[in-house]
């Protein structure tokens, strides 16, 4: 077996251990190198979710910096990103600056005395995102049955411990038996989105409710009712498919999200 086979063994085996525990990573891959590099194209690394390398190599200190960045970028935003490190008078023949992006490409100084060029391609592998369900309507149910064809991870309650370390939707379809409470508990626990299924109309009058419980009138500002997008649903199956949609859009909009 060739130190490369080893060292992918390696990797994939500390990346499935990251996948497990629900952790945040990225892979970085030199793609091209010009001039005098340690590191030559092919070369790869596992990056810890602060963007520091856990194995793998990609040469020495002078793309460190660079790789660093871009990792919590890519995390950040769930797009991969291309960064070329270079000396910075080939910066300056390209016409760029260090932190400049141009035509998908970072670019970022080398101040090394090698004073070679780098690029490196780097990929986020996000924890798959949390969907709550909560209630035990139809819609509840076929909700359930379908967001895991979409790469949801499906929980019926916000007690997981875990539930941190991943994004987490919220969709109430609890439909007249227990709406306060879920909505509680929904408002009251760190969600990154939170959908009722019901009228806007009686939404409101449940907000009234919370409020005078002590829910702020900026945390029921920020639920989605009725939950779904308008097509003209009918059937549970229907309504699920709508909300389904709606998550799809809020989950890929706001970052980018490449689960």
């Amino acid at each position: 077996m060739s130190p490369a086979e080893v060292m992918d063994s390696e990797l994939a085996e500390a990346a499935q251990t990251l996948r497990d525990n629900d952790e945040p990573f990225a892979f970085a891959t030199i793609v091209r190198t010009a001039g005098a590099t340690a590191a030559k194209p092919g070369t790869k690394a596992l990056l810890a979710a602060d963007g520091t390398i856990l194995h793998g190599w990609l040469g020495g200190g002078c793309t460190r910096g660079a790789v660093r960045k871009a990792a919590l970028e890519a995390l950040k935003e769930g797009t991969p990103q291309l960064v070329s490190v270079a000396p910075e008078d080939l910066l300056e023949e390209k016409g760029v600056a260090s932190g400049d992006t141009f035509e998908g490409t970072k670019f970022a100084r080398n101040g090394c005395p090698s004073r070679g060029t780098v690029d490196i391609f780097i990929e986020p592998c996000l924890p798959m995102p949390e969907l709550v369900v909560l209630g035990a309507s139809p819609v509840a149910k076929a909700l359930t049955q379908l967001a895991p064809q979409f790469y949801w991870s499906i929980s019926t309650g916000l007690d997981d411990e875990n539930a941190t370390k991943r994004r987490r939707f919220v969709v109430i379809a609890t439909q007249g038996l227990g709406d306060i409470d879920a909505l509680q508990s929904a408002l009251s626990e760190p969600c990154d989105y939170v959908a009722f299924v019901g009228s806007a109309k009686k939404f409101a009058s449940l907000s009234e409710k919370l409020h005078s419980f002590g829910i702020s009138q900026e945390a029921t500002a920020k639920v989605d009712a009725p939950a779904g997008l308008d097509i003209g649903a009918v059937t549970p199956e229907e309504i699920a498919l709508s909300i389904l949609g709606q998550l799809v859009r809020v989950r890929r909009l706001n970052t980018g999200d490449k689960t």
